[in-house]
């Protein structure tokens, strides 16, 4: 608590009781319907929707790993961030996934999958295996989050990590459960404000520790990180990673990168089943929505790299001797024996919150080590293994180079990321529960108040499972890259070709489902630290082999629901035998929709990827490198202009 004055505790008592008086001030409006608690009637405007997509993707967790990446390899650890956080699967869902989902008018993208394969076996068998499929990844997304708030508040607060976690969360779990998808868009919109503060503030600091002396800057940012590519924006196949198990297989830059932009280019073709899409009012607003989404999450990128910059001054003046770093783990491990990685944050946060607990020749070691001044806080940055742990380059930044006040205010900015991320999460998660399982099939006759106060059950159940998951994990990115490529690569695929393959039918969607899922689970409790890149291979290959199995041992969907499913849908692949169910002009023009759509795609995605590149070079000053950067741009832009925005449809079309 030392670390926070009095105005930092103000900020934060404030904040939260902010935010839960407006959950509380939103449950009559959100208690309505089931079908105001979960997409917000369909009465949202599309820049709220927008506003909400940011902050529900930029979440602390994520920040602080891609931080981690941003601060050892300087722009390139974007490419690793190819895997999830540089969020490749908004141009699908700007383009046509999102309005192919709201085209449906479902609550939930469980309910959807009756939409598609029909309210028979073959439909509630997928209605199943998605709310399955929602459920673990929830669990899975809440454990990275609950790890991340952990690790990051035990830096300021005399608490483990654990407590941190569960502080935060009950806060979070409290106005989520009573607002609804009211609070969750509410809320983001003030957290949304809030992280522009501290971007600007933070983007401010670092340019200013840099001075005129991009050059000198360069050279320190090669000495710290080892890293003799750190300037550079291009990724090579090999490069300079630190000495720790858990961050060497990306040396192999470029071949990680091509990995996760195949898996978001097949995620990214079956993505949109968000309540955001869901409680969009038009297939134009689906897509302006996304486009501002879009836009918004470039302001998380110049952050991120001026928390790197900071990090990278903050471990010059921390130890000019890296040594001391190797010593200090090495003297922790012989104190505490078979001490786990696991364990290592709490042993950490233990030491140094209750010096006096501990033997005094592990505390006198640790003085001579560090440094009699500030040793606790110093070692907070060391890793189990001796080096550097970038995870924790962000929460550090803030502790020694962030003015009592101001941090107040980038912790509630943090905090808000994080917040806003479990929200949507939460939100969407119970939403399958509650819908598509307890109203379904066990109280169909429910009452409003009674489905409401189900979903509060569900909450809780969600959040106490997250904790025990999260309480297994060893670092940030051990789950993180689970969530993507191993729990991601197993269900991508039946998730895929539920849009573009009419024989592709419930049975199919749910065998594969429940394979990629069994296989996932399997992979994480036998084989852990296997290669994210085997992950794919691996668990993609169950799935897809699950699929294609349980699509042609099962029935096809019936022909009456398919034909639905397309004329409401108007999807492109393997339809060609429906196209007579349309007449000859409504045809011409969902091809030409079709059409324009794919012609948009490399134009969207250079534009993405260039726009959260030119922040982070304006940062460093790399002003060489943003000259083509901010060409690619353009053409990116403009390519955006004349093949998607001139063709979308009126603002009062359906």
């Amino acid at each position: 608590m030392q670390y926070l004055n009095t105005v930092d505790w103000v900020v934060i008592v404030v904040y939260f009781s902010f935010l839960v008086g407006l959950g509380f001030f939103l449950q009559k409006l959100a208690s309505a319907s089931l079908e105001d608690y979960f997409v917000g009637g369909r009465r949202l405007p599309w820049w709220a929707l927008g506003v909400s997509g940011m902050a529900s993707f930029l979440d602390l967790t994520g920040t602080m790993l891609i931080v981690s990446f941003i601060f050892m390899l300087g722009i390139r650890g974007l490419f690793i961030e190819f895997r999830g956080g540089a969020v490749l699967v908004l141009p699908f869902m700007l383009l046509w996934a999102g309005k192919w989902h709201r085209r449906s008018q479902c609550l939930t993208n469980a309910e959807w999958n009756l939409f598609r394969f029909g309210d028979g076996f073959g439909g509630r068998f997928a209605q199943f295996a998605a709310v399955l499929a929602g459920v673990i990844s929830c669990i899975g997304m809440l454990a990275y989050l609950i790890k991340g708030i952990g690790l990051f508040l035990a830096t300021f607060l005399p608490f483990s990590p654990f407590v941190c976690a569960l502080l935060m969360v009950s806060v979070a779990t409290l106005y989520t459960m009573v607002s609804g998808f009211y609070g969750v868009v509410f809320t983001d919109m003030v957290q949304s404000a809030i992280i522009l503060i501290a971007v600007v503030g933070v983007s401010v600091m670092a340019m200013t520790k840099i001075g005129g002396d991009p050059a000198g800057f360069g050279e320190l940012a090669r000495s710290v990180s080892g890293n003799k590519d750190w300037m550079t924006t291009m990724p090579g196949w090999v490069t300079t990673m630190p000495d720790n198990k858990n961050y060497q297989p990306y040396q192999h830059l470029l071949l990680f990168a091509s990995f996760y932009f195949l898996k978001n280019v097949v995620a990214g073709m079956g993505a949109g089943g968000d309540p955001k899409y869901f409680g969009a009012r038009s297939d134009r607003e689906c897509g302006l929505l996304t486009f501002l989404w879009t836009w918004l999450m470039a302001v998380r990128w110049p952050m991120i790299m001026a928390f790197a910059v900071l990090g990278i001054y903050l471990v010059r003046d921390l130890f000019p001797d890296q040594g001391a770093i190797a010593q200090a783990a090495d003297l922790i491990r012989t104190h505490f024996g078979g001490i786990d990685e696991k364990a290592w944050g709490g042993t950490v946060s233990t030491i140094v919150n209750n010096p006096g607990a501990q033997s005094p020749d592990l505390i006198a070691g640790l003085k001579e080590i560090l440094g009699a001044d500030h040793w606790g806080d110093k070692l907070k940055l060391v890793s189990f293994h001796g080096t550097i742990n970038p995870e924790l380059i962000l929460p550090s930044v803030m502790l020694f180079d962030v003015v009592p006040g101001f941090r107040g205010l980038i912790l509630i900015a943090m905090i808000a990321a994080s917040m806003s991320t479990f929200d949507s999460t939460v939100n969407m998660t119970t939403g399958l529960i509650t819908r598509d399982v307890y109203q379904k099939y066990l109280r169909p006759k429910a009452s409003t108040k009674e489905l409401v106060g189900a979903s509060w059950i569900f909450v809780l159940l969600l959040v106490i499972l997250s904790f025990v998951l999260g309480h297994s994990v060893r670092t940030i990115n051990d789950i993180w890259g689970w969530i993507i490529m191993g729990l991601g690569g197993g269900l991508m695929i039946p998730g895929m070709l539920k849009f573009y393959w009419w024989r592709f039918n419930g049975g199919g969607f749910a065998v594969g489902t429940i394979v990629g899922i069994t296989a996932a689970v399997v992979q994480r409790a036998c084989w852990p630290d296997l290669s994210e890149i085997y992950q794919f291979l691996i668990l993609g290959s169950t799935g897809f082999a699950g699929t294609v199995l349980g699509t042609y041992l099962t029935r096809p969907t019936d022909p009456a629901v398919l034909e639905n499913f397309f004329v409401k849908t108007r999807p492109f692949g393997v339809w060609k035998k429906l196209h007579h169910l349309l007449p000859e002009p409504q045809l011409q023009r969902m091809k030409e929709e079709h059409k324009y759509d794919l012609l948009a795609l490399p134009f969207n995605l250079l534009w993405q990827v260039t726009l959260f590149i030119l922040p982070m070079q304006f940062i460093i000053q790399a002003w060489s490198s943003m000259i083509p950067t901010a060409i690619l741009f353009l053409i990116g832009l403009g390519g955006m202009y004349w093949f998607w925005y001139r063709k979308l449809p009126a603002a009062d079309a359906g």
